[in-house]
């Protein structure tokens, strides 16, 4: 891919610059994420039943330091190498996952320091998993990574299945009916083990599918159907779907509400959030945000939604007591991807056009600052074990950006 920037990036300290992964070992990981051996991986679609989790998760937890809206952000490390990040997640255990799509087939795990961990291909041989009609080595294309509340695994949605028996590579522009015309084939959710830093587990789901998320008891997972315009439920106990809800076109975003009771979908294709009723796995009510909802964030007490409008260049906030608007700010040209510091009191937004993330105050969608990316930032994520935000650069790189005290 082309397009990328040299050069200082931001302010503050100037950064390191890798031409390359940097080695580093598996073990390294372990004691990082804090596990206490490697375990076996799972070679079946059939998993033993795995105990529901109502521990507090690692992603509330809170760095030490300032708050982080009084912080003030520099890139102090740019990451390069054979990788097109999509999308980048933090583990909230000192490990960030890049999701890096069809164009390099792999995901790549870096810990909190910037070193490279491990490289995870996205070929897996399918049949291993008791999947059948499609022989051979299949490769995936990762989208998006989300972890269970206690953070023992990982799961990655793939934008098409490449190899036997699996159909084309989808498309942005699709509806059910295309996609079906066009012979695409339901794709898969990869569960990454992070003890192992391996594929343990496939999921079938549906058409295209984008963002993943895990309700915080750790018994759902979500998954956004892009072209079959459906939310996907799968009851992690069996790793099976247990029911495809219609959202209508291009469902994207995802948040869960922290007693798992209900969870919003993005539904980008028109104007509206989805309240999905989790009890009874229905869509129960849909809150109109304006054109384009792409990403959602919650704040930790779960009363505010907070989505980027992707078409009106606008970050929205919501509170979810009576599900009405009581913000919104122009941010750029197509605001993608949102985070949200474990402290609840900053945004993190990019701007895929404007080549650049964006604080943002939570409490009043004030500016905070504003940092130059290079071309096309299209993810970001809150490391909560340093306060560091990480941003997906689609044109091969990734940015670190650590925060001092603001003067």
């Amino acid at each position: 891919m082309t397009g990328r920037r040299s050069g200082t990036i931001g302010s503050g300290a100037p950064r390191t610059r890798r031409s390359g992964p940097v080695t580093a070992t598996v073990a390294a990981a372990l004691l990082l994420v804090g596990c206490g051996g490697a375990a076996s991986a799972t070679r079946s679609t059939h998993p033993p039943a795995t105990t529901t989790t109502t521990t507090v998760p690692p992603a509330r937890r809170v760095p030490p330091g300032p708050p982080s809206d009084q912080r003030t952000l520099a890139v102090t490390d740019t990451i390069s190498g054979p990788i097109s990040p999509k999308s980048v997640a933090s583990s909230s255990t000192g490990l960030i996952f890049a999701q890096n799509m069809m164009y390099r087939h792999s995901v790549t795990v870096y810990n909190s320091a910037g070193a490279l961990v491990k490289t995870i291909p996205d070929s897996v041989t399918l049949s291993d998993f008791g999947v059948t009609g499609r022989p051979g080595v299949t490769q995936g294309a990762p989208v998006e990574a989300a972890f269970t509340p206690d953070s023992r695994y990982a799961y990655v949605s793939n934008y098409s299945m490449y190899g036997a028996g699996s159909g084309p590579e989808g498309s942005d522009s699709c509806t059910p009916q295309s996609a079906a015309a066009a012979g695409d084939t339901p794709s898969f959710v990869y569960r990454i083990d992070l003890h192992t830093l391996s594929v343990d587990q496939v999921i079938q789901v549906g058409l295209v599918p984008k963002v993943v998320a895990v309700t915080p008891d750790g018994k759902y997972l979500l998954v956004s159907n892009w072209c079959s315009w459906t939310l996907s439920v799968v009851d992690i106990a069996t790793a099976k779907e247990v029911k495809e809800i219609p959202i209508g076109p291009y469902p994207r975003g995802i948040v869960v509400s922290p007693d798992s009771t209900k969870a919003y979908v993005a539904e980008m294709g028109g104007s509206a959030i989805h309240v999905i009723d989790l009890a009874t796995l229905s869509d129960v009510a849909q809150i109109d945000v304006g054109r384009g909802p792409r990403a959602l964030v919650m704040d930790p007490t779960g009363r505010y939604l907070y989505a980027t409008l992707n078409q009106a260049g606008e970050v929205v906030k919501v509170d979810l007591t009576d599900d009405q608007v009581v913000g919104r700010v122009a941010v750029g040209e197509e605001p993608r991807s949102l985070a949200i510091a474990t402290d609840g009191l900053t945004l993190y937004v990019v701007d895929y056009d404007d080549d650049n993330v964006k604080a943002l105050r939570a409490s009043d969608l004030s500016t905070l600052q504003t940092v130059p990316t290079g071309v096309h930032p299209i993810g970001v994520t809150y490391d909560d074990t340093t306060g560091d935000v990480w941003v997906a650069v689609y044109t091969g790189d990734i940015l670190v950006l650590s925060g001092a005290p603001s003067p």
